[in-house]
């Protein structure tokens, strides 16, 4: 049954640019179906049309290709500020009926509804402000740190740029999959700066406001890894095909 309550983002604005092709990243193809698609069939089940996908680089080829088979709303971000910048453009369009917001990455294809499904749920029930999907990985190279205190309770989202060494030590990442409440959303994302090493809006800084406010954060962790894996490079993409034969989507 379609959450009637929720809206999908959908961040597919990126160059790509270590994929060294002129092709959008989130265009290329994993067994004859684009990234994108894949994503987008998952986010279909769950809510139907209400999905807004946030377009960039080569817009209208993205575009093009996603109205073949899906109907959803496109939202432009002229300028690359950030995945906060571009939830905050994915959100104009959302309707003021919606409670939550799910983001997912065009270019995270093996995600699964189950999976989603149980993020969402305890989003609802715990009624948090944030729910995060997280990962433990023995290489967590590139990703953000989740920081938690003694209690379990997450502190804050480092990106790997920003981490301390301690920091990079830690196993936890964030998936950059999130279940928000809208109306914090819509709190916490004019209040994000680009005061980071990358001079951009990370989406992850909003964490850093629920804790300073004393909202309700929470986590579901992911328990194949398999399932976050993000498509950065034409390696990632050769291991990806090598990946689907082994996942049940």
């Amino acid at each position: 049954m379609e959450d009637v309550d929720l809206a999908v983002i959908i961040l597919a604005a990126g160059k790509g640019t270590r994929m060294k092709s002129d092709l959008p990243k989130v265009l290329h193809q994993i067994e004859s179906k684009c990234l994108i698609n894949y994503v987008l069939e998952c986010a279909e089940k769950i809510v139907g049309k209400n999905i807004h996908v946030v377009v960039g680089h080569q817009a209208e080829k993205v575009k093009s290709e996603i109205q073949k088979r899906f109907s959803v709303i496109f939202a432009l971000q002229e300028n690359m500020h950030g995945t906060g910048d571009a939830v905050k453009i994915g959100m104009k369009d959302v309707p003021k009926r919606i409670k939550n917001i799910l983001v997912l990455n065009g270019d995270v294809p093996f995600i699964k509804k189950s999976t989603l499904d149980t993020l969402i749920n305890a989003h609802k029930h715990n009624e948090n402000m944030i729910t995060l999907l997280t990962v433990d990985l023995d290489k967590p190279t590139g990703y953000g740190r989740v920081v938690q205190d003694q209690n379990g309770d997450v502190v804050c989202i480092k990106e790997e740029s920003d981490a301390s060494f301690d920091e990079r030590c830690i196993k936890k990442v964030n998936t950059g999959i999130y279940c928000f409440d809208r109306k914090f959303l819509e709190y916490a994302i004019p209040r994000i700066d680009s005061k980071n090493t990358q001079k951009e809006y990370y989406l992850t800084d909003v964490v850093a406001i629920a804790i300073k406010k004393k909202m309700k954060t929470g986590l579901i962790d992911v328990k194949d890894w398999r399932e976050v894996v993000g498509i950065n490079t034409l390696v990632d993409l050769k291991n990806a095909k090598e990946l689907l034969k082994e996942i049940d989507l």
